[in-house]
Protein backbone atom coordinates (compact mmCIF):
# COMPACT_ATOMS: atom_id res chain seq x y z
CA UNK A 1 0.00 0.00 0.00
CA UNK A 2 0.99 3.83 -0.72
CA UNK A 3 2.47 5.38 2.53
CA UNK A 4 1.82 9.35 3.55
CA UNK A 5 3.32 11.09 5.45
CA UNK A 6 3.25 14.97 6.45
CA UNK A 7 7.00 16.50 6.86
CA UNK A 8 7.26 20.71 7.27
CA UNK A 9 8.77 22.85 4.70
CA UNK A 10 12.38 22.72 3.59
CA UNK A 11 13.78 26.49 3.55
CA UNK A 12 15.49 27.14 -0.57
CA UNK A 13 17.39 29.82 -1.28
CA UNK A 14 17.55 31.34 -4.60
CA UNK A 15 17.73 35.30 -4.13
CA UNK A 16 19.11 37.47 -6.95
CA UNK A 17 19.81 35.41 -9.90
CA UNK A 18 18.43 37.15 -13.37
CA UNK A 19 15.26 36.71 -14.70
CA UNK A 20 14.65 34.69 -17.76
CA UNK A 21 13.78 37.23 -20.35
CA UNK A 22 16.93 39.66 -19.88
CA UNK A 23 19.35 37.68 -22.21
CA UNK A 24 22.37 38.15 -20.00
CA UNK A 25 21.66 41.94 -19.65
CA UNK A 26 20.43 41.59 -16.60
CA UNK A 27 23.10 40.25 -13.48
CA UNK A 28 20.58 39.70 -10.63
CA UNK A 29 17.54 40.67 -8.70
CA UNK A 30 18.27 44.58 -7.76
CA UNK A 31 14.87 45.62 -5.83
CA UNK A 32 13.61 49.15 -7.06
CA UNK A 33 13.54 51.73 -3.85
CA UNK A 34 9.10 51.35 -3.94
CA UNK A 35 8.45 49.44 -7.02
CA UNK A 36 7.77 44.96 -6.64
CA UNK A 37 10.39 44.74 -9.64
CA UNK A 38 13.83 44.59 -11.07
CA UNK A 39 15.73 48.24 -11.04
CA UNK A 40 17.76 46.40 -13.91
CA UNK A 41 15.54 44.68 -15.84
CA UNK A 42 11.97 45.99 -14.79
CA UNK A 43 10.83 42.41 -14.51
CA UNK A 44 9.28 41.25 -11.09
CA UNK A 45 10.80 38.98 -8.53
CA UNK A 46 8.89 36.19 -9.41
CA UNK A 47 10.24 36.05 -12.67
CA UNK A 48 13.87 36.36 -11.12
CA UNK A 49 13.35 33.34 -8.51
CA UNK A 50 10.57 32.73 -5.48
CA UNK A 51 10.78 33.33 -2.24
CA UNK A 52 11.74 30.37 -0.05
CA UNK A 53 9.54 27.78 0.95
CA UNK A 54 9.73 29.04 4.55
CA UNK A 55 8.48 32.37 3.84
CA UNK A 56 5.94 31.64 1.69
CA UNK A 57 4.64 29.20 4.70
CA UNK A 58 5.28 32.09 6.95
CA UNK A 59 2.93 34.57 4.74
CA UNK A 60 0.02 31.84 5.16
CA UNK A 61 0.51 31.22 8.28
CA UNK A 62 -0.02 34.95 8.69
CA UNK A 63 -2.57 35.38 6.39
CA UNK A 64 -4.52 32.69 8.35
CA UNK A 65 -3.59 33.52 12.38
CA UNK A 66 -6.28 35.49 13.50
CA UNK A 67 -8.81 33.51 11.96
CA UNK A 68 -11.42 30.62 12.24
CA UNK A 69 -8.60 29.17 9.72
CA UNK A 70 -5.72 29.23 12.72
CA UNK A 71 -5.85 25.86 13.14
CA UNK A 72 -4.07 25.16 9.71
CA UNK A 73 -1.43 27.11 11.44
CA UNK A 74 1.25 26.50 14.15
CA UNK A 75 3.60 28.25 16.34
CA UNK A 76 7.29 28.74 15.37
CA UNK A 77 9.78 27.56 18.08
CA UNK A 78 11.51 30.76 19.11
CA UNK A 79 10.07 32.91 16.62
CA UNK A 80 8.51 35.35 18.71
CA UNK A 81 4.90 34.20 18.57
CA UNK A 82 4.96 33.92 15.00
CA UNK A 83 2.84 31.42 13.07
CA UNK A 84 3.68 28.96 10.32
CA UNK A 85 0.80 27.46 7.78
CA UNK A 86 1.28 23.80 8.67
CA UNK A 87 1.08 22.82 4.85
CA UNK A 88 0.24 19.40 3.89
CA UNK A 89 3.13 17.84 1.97
CA UNK A 90 1.89 13.93 0.76
CA UNK A 91 4.34 11.55 -0.01
CA UNK A 92 3.52 8.28 -1.83
CA UNK A 93 4.90 5.68 -1.92
CA UNK A 94 4.14 2.66 -4.45
CA UNK A 95 6.14 -0.21 -4.19
CA UNK A 96 7.37 -1.89 -7.56
CA UNK A 97 7.59 -5.57 -6.98
CA UNK A 98 8.42 -6.85 -10.86
CA UNK A 99 12.22 -7.60 -9.55
CA UNK A 100 13.71 -9.72 -7.23
CA UNK A 101 14.47 -6.88 -5.03
CA UNK A 102 11.51 -4.88 -4.40
CA UNK A 103 11.92 -1.22 -5.41
CA UNK A 104 10.24 1.77 -4.34
CA UNK A 105 8.69 5.13 -6.93
CA UNK A 106 7.99 7.63 -4.44
CA UNK A 107 6.17 10.62 -5.35
CA UNK A 108 5.84 14.08 -3.10
CA UNK A 109 3.13 16.25 -3.32
CA UNK A 110 4.03 19.86 -2.19
CA UNK A 111 0.85 20.60 -1.15
CA UNK A 112 -2.30 18.15 -0.59
CA UNK A 113 -5.77 18.85 1.10
CA UNK A 114 -5.12 18.00 4.68
CA UNK A 115 -7.63 15.86 6.70
CA UNK A 116 -8.38 13.27 3.94
CA UNK A 117 -8.22 9.22 4.19
CA UNK A 118 -5.03 8.01 1.72
CA UNK A 119 -7.96 7.10 -1.49
CA UNK A 120 -9.72 10.40 -1.02
CA UNK A 121 -6.23 12.00 -1.60
CA UNK A 122 -5.25 10.40 -4.50
CA UNK A 123 -8.83 10.90 -6.10
CA UNK A 124 -8.98 14.42 -5.79
CA UNK A 125 -5.20 14.73 -7.04
CA UNK A 126 -5.98 12.54 -10.43
CA UNK A 127 -9.40 15.78 -10.60
CA UNK A 128 -6.48 18.29 -10.74
CA UNK A 129 -5.03 18.71 -14.29
CA UNK A 130 -1.57 16.98 -14.59
CA UNK A 131 -0.05 20.13 -15.29
CA UNK A 132 -1.39 21.70 -12.28
CA UNK A 133 -0.68 18.67 -9.69
CA UNK A 134 1.87 19.88 -7.54
CA UNK A 135 4.59 17.55 -7.44
CA UNK A 136 7.83 17.98 -6.58
CA UNK A 137 10.36 18.92 -9.28
CA UNK A 138 7.57 19.46 -11.56
CA UNK A 139 6.23 22.54 -13.70
CA UNK A 140 3.06 21.81 -11.69
CA UNK A 141 4.66 22.97 -8.00
CA UNK A 142 6.17 26.04 -9.45
CA UNK A 143 2.75 26.79 -10.90
CA UNK A 144 1.36 26.65 -7.52
CA UNK A 145 4.10 28.41 -6.16
CA UNK A 146 4.13 31.42 -8.75
CA UNK A 147 0.21 31.36 -8.26
CA UNK A 148 0.74 31.92 -4.38
CA UNK A 149 2.78 35.11 -4.99
CA UNK A 150 0.71 36.46 -7.42
CA UNK A 151 -3.00 35.38 -5.64
CA UNK A 152 -1.68 36.33 -1.95
CA UNK A 153 0.92 39.16 -2.12
CA UNK A 154 2.16 39.55 0.93
CA UNK A 155 2.13 43.66 0.68
CA UNK A 156 -2.03 43.24 1.08
CA UNK A 157 -1.89 41.87 4.11
CA UNK A 158 1.56 43.13 6.41
CA UNK A 159 1.95 47.35 6.47
CA UNK A 160 5.46 46.65 7.43
CA UNK A 161 5.88 45.26 3.51
CA UNK A 162 4.31 48.46 2.31
CA UNK A 163 5.26 51.21 1.05
CA UNK A 164 2.44 53.45 0.22
CA UNK A 165 1.19 54.18 2.94
CA UNK A 166 0.95 57.98 4.37
CA UNK A 167 0.63 58.85 7.79
CA UNK A 168 -2.22 57.36 9.08
CA UNK A 169 -3.03 55.11 6.53
CA UNK A 170 -1.60 51.81 8.55
CA UNK A 171 -4.54 51.86 10.71
CA UNK A 172 -6.60 51.72 7.62
CA UNK A 173 -5.01 49.10 6.31
CA UNK A 174 -5.16 46.81 9.52
CA UNK A 175 -8.89 47.32 9.93
CA UNK A 176 -9.09 46.21 6.23
CA UNK A 177 -7.20 43.25 6.89
CA UNK A 178 -9.20 42.68 10.07
CA UNK A 179 -12.63 43.09 7.98
CA UNK A 180 -11.23 40.46 5.36
CA UNK A 181 -10.37 37.77 7.48
CA UNK A 182 -13.19 38.47 9.60
CA UNK A 183 -16.23 38.78 7.26
CA UNK A 184 -14.26 36.93 3.62
CA UNK A 185 -10.76 35.05 4.12
CA UNK A 186 -11.91 30.94 3.70
CA UNK A 187 -10.02 27.85 3.00
CA UNK A 188 -11.94 24.99 0.72
CA UNK A 189 -12.69 21.48 2.61
CA UNK A 190 -12.37 18.33 -0.12
CA UNK A 191 -14.95 15.72 0.81
CA UNK A 192 -17.73 13.55 -1.34
CA UNK A 193 -20.57 15.20 -2.15
CA UNK A 194 -23.30 15.70 0.74
CA UNK A 195 -20.57 14.85 3.55
CA UNK A 196 -18.67 18.77 3.33
CA UNK A 197 -18.88 20.06 6.90
CA UNK A 198 -20.12 17.11 8.58
CA UNK A 199 -23.46 16.78 10.33
CA UNK A 200 -22.31 19.10 13.28
CA UNK A 201 -22.25 21.87 10.65
CA UNK A 202 -25.08 21.22 8.21
CA UNK A 203 -26.95 24.52 7.97
CA UNK A 204 -30.59 24.33 7.76
CA UNK A 205 -30.97 27.10 5.07
CA UNK A 206 -28.90 25.00 2.99
CA UNK A 207 -31.35 21.90 2.59
CA UNK A 208 -33.98 24.62 1.60
CA UNK A 209 -31.78 26.08 -1.15
CA UNK A 210 -31.22 22.57 -3.16
CA UNK A 211 -33.92 20.44 -2.11
CA UNK A 212 -32.84 17.43 -4.86
CA UNK A 213 -29.75 16.51 -2.44
CA UNK A 214 -29.91 12.96 -1.57
CA UNK A 215 -30.62 12.00 2.02
CA UNK A 216 -28.24 11.73 4.60
CA UNK A 217 -27.84 8.73 7.54
CA UNK A 218 -27.37 9.77 11.01
CA UNK A 219 -23.67 9.98 10.77
CA UNK A 220 -23.98 12.51 8.18
CA UNK A 221 -22.76 9.70 5.17
CA UNK A 222 -24.73 9.32 2.23
CA UNK A 223 -27.05 6.18 2.43
CA UNK A 224 -26.95 5.86 -1.17
CA UNK A 225 -24.84 7.40 -4.48
CA UNK A 226 -26.82 10.79 -5.30
CA UNK A 227 -28.63 9.87 -9.10
CA UNK A 228 -26.62 11.90 -11.55
CA UNK A 229 -27.98 15.75 -11.58
CA UNK A 230 -28.33 15.91 -7.64
CA UNK A 231 -25.68 17.59 -7.37
CA UNK A 232 -23.69 20.50 -9.96
CA UNK A 233 -20.72 22.01 -9.69
CA UNK A 234 -20.80 25.46 -9.42
CA UNK A 235 -18.62 26.61 -11.72
CA UNK A 236 -19.63 24.62 -15.10
CA UNK A 237 -22.66 23.44 -13.79
CA UNK A 238 -22.11 19.55 -14.88
CA UNK A 239 -23.26 16.71 -12.54
CA UNK A 240 -20.91 15.74 -9.90
CA UNK A 241 -20.35 12.23 -9.35
CA UNK A 242 -21.39 10.82 -6.07
CA UNK A 243 -18.23 8.85 -5.46
CA UNK A 244 -15.95 11.73 -6.71
CA UNK A 245 -14.45 14.57 -4.68
CA UNK A 246 -15.27 17.91 -4.61
CA UNK A 247 -14.32 21.26 -2.56
CA UNK A 248 -16.93 22.97 -0.52
CA UNK A 249 -16.76 26.68 1.16
CA UNK A 250 -18.20 27.15 4.33
CA UNK A 251 -18.75 30.78 3.88
CA UNK A 252 -20.92 29.93 0.23
CA UNK A 253 -22.62 27.27 2.66
CA UNK A 254 -22.74 23.42 2.15
CA UNK A 255 -25.56 23.17 -0.44
CA UNK A 256 -22.74 24.35 -2.93
CA UNK A 257 -19.77 21.95 -3.92
CA UNK A 258 -17.05 22.61 -6.73
CA UNK A 259 -15.11 20.15 -9.07
CA UNK A 260 -11.61 20.54 -7.85
CA UNK A 261 -10.72 22.04 -11.44
CA UNK A 262 -13.31 24.38 -10.64
CA UNK A 263 -12.69 25.97 -8.43
CA UNK A 264 -11.31 29.41 -9.40
CA UNK A 265 -11.40 32.53 -8.84
CA UNK A 266 -14.43 34.53 -10.48
CA UNK A 267 -12.25 37.80 -11.48
CA UNK A 268 -8.99 35.86 -13.09
CA UNK A 269 -10.17 32.29 -13.34
CA UNK A 270 -7.04 30.93 -11.80
CA UNK A 271 -7.40 27.73 -10.06
CA UNK A 272 -7.28 29.26 -6.16
CA UNK A 273 -4.19 28.58 -4.59
CA UNK A 274 -4.26 25.83 -1.60
CA UNK A 275 -7.73 26.61 -1.94
CA UNK A 276 -7.56 30.09 0.01
CA UNK A 277 -10.63 32.02 -1.48
CA UNK A 278 -12.50 34.91 -0.78
CA UNK A 279 -16.09 34.95 -0.61
CA UNK A 280 -17.70 38.10 -1.92
CA UNK A 281 -20.67 38.58 -3.82
CA UNK A 282 -22.07 34.83 -4.13
CA UNK A 283 -18.37 34.06 -5.50
CA UNK A 284 -14.99 32.88 -4.66
CA UNK A 285 -12.44 35.23 -5.83
CA UNK A 286 -8.11 34.97 -4.99
CA UNK A 287 -6.77 37.30 -2.51
CA UNK A 288 -5.37 39.88 -5.46
CA UNK A 289 -8.40 40.37 -7.30
CA UNK A 290 -10.88 40.65 -3.97
CA UNK A 291 -8.63 43.56 -2.56
CA UNK A 292 -8.85 45.47 -5.85
CA UNK A 293 -12.91 44.58 -5.89
CA UNK A 294 -12.83 46.92 -2.65
CA UNK A 295 -10.28 49.39 -2.90
CA UNK A 296 -7.64 50.61 -6.33
CA UNK A 297 -4.30 49.03 -6.81
CA UNK A 298 -1.57 51.20 -6.89
CA UNK A 299 0.09 50.49 -10.76
CA UNK A 300 3.18 51.84 -9.78
CA UNK A 301 3.87 49.69 -6.47
CA UNK A 302 1.05 46.99 -6.61
CA UNK A 303 -0.28 48.12 -3.30
CA UNK A 304 -3.47 48.52 -2.38
CA UNK A 305 -4.91 52.52 -2.43
CA UNK A 306 -5.75 53.93 1.28
CA UNK A 307 -5.84 57.89 0.15
CA UNK A 308 -9.23 59.08 -1.66
CA UNK A 309 -6.85 61.48 -3.34
CA UNK A 310 -5.10 59.72 -6.05
CA UNK A 311 -4.54 59.44 -10.16
CA UNK A 312 -6.80 57.22 -12.18
CA UNK A 313 -5.94 56.56 -16.03
CA UNK A 314 -8.01 53.95 -18.46
CA UNK A 315 -9.38 52.03 -15.40
CA UNK A 316 -5.53 51.77 -13.74
CA UNK A 317 -4.62 53.73 -10.86
CA UNK A 318 -1.26 55.41 -8.91
CA UNK A 319 -0.76 56.88 -5.57
CA UNK A 320 -0.20 60.49 -6.26
CA UNK A 321 3.75 60.11 -5.35
CA UNK A 322 3.83 56.65 -7.69
CA UNK A 323 2.61 58.62 -10.58
CA UNK A 324 6.06 58.53 -12.60
CA UNK A 325 8.15 57.49 -15.63
CA UNK A 326 8.65 53.84 -15.21
CA UNK A 327 12.38 55.02 -17.09
CA UNK A 328 13.78 58.06 -15.46
CA UNK A 329 11.31 58.56 -12.48
CA UNK A 330 10.23 61.67 -13.05
CA UNK A 331 7.00 62.67 -11.71
CA UNK A 332 3.95 63.59 -14.13
CA UNK A 333 1.28 65.23 -12.60
CA UNK A 334 0.18 67.82 -14.71
CA UNK A 335 2.49 66.67 -17.49
CA UNK A 336 2.48 64.80 -20.61
CA UNK A 337 2.98 61.13 -20.88
CA UNK A 338 2.49 57.56 -22.64
CA UNK A 339 0.52 54.56 -21.54
CA UNK A 340 2.38 51.63 -22.85
CA UNK A 341 1.91 48.01 -21.25
CA UNK A 342 -0.08 49.50 -18.25
CA UNK A 343 2.82 51.49 -17.26
CA UNK A 344 3.88 55.41 -17.54
CA UNK A 345 6.52 56.74 -19.79
CA UNK A 346 7.63 60.90 -20.02
CA UNK A 347 7.07 62.31 -23.67
CA UNK A 348 11.00 61.75 -23.71
CA UNK A 349 11.15 58.42 -22.85
CA UNK A 350 8.37 57.03 -24.82
CA UNK A 351 10.24 58.23 -27.48
CA UNK A 352 13.50 56.83 -27.10
CA UNK A 353 12.54 53.17 -27.03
Amino acid sequence: PAVFQMSGSQPQVGRGVPCLRSRGLCTGFEPHSWRKICKSCKCSQEEHSLSSELDDDRKIGRLLSASKYSTLTARLKGGDGVRIYKRNRMIVTNPNISGKDPTFDTITYEWAPPGLTQKLAMQYMELVPKELQPVAGTNGALHRRRRLARQLPLHDQDPAQCRGLAEGEQQLMEEFVRKYKAEALGVGEVALPGQGGGKEEEKPQDKSIDPGRAPESPNGALESAPAAGHYLCETCQQPVPGDCPVVYADRAGYSRQWHPACFVCCRCAEPLVDLIYFWKGGAAWCGRHYCESLRPRCAGCDEIIFSEDYQQVEGLAWHNKHFACLECETLLMGKPFALANDSLLCTTCSQSR
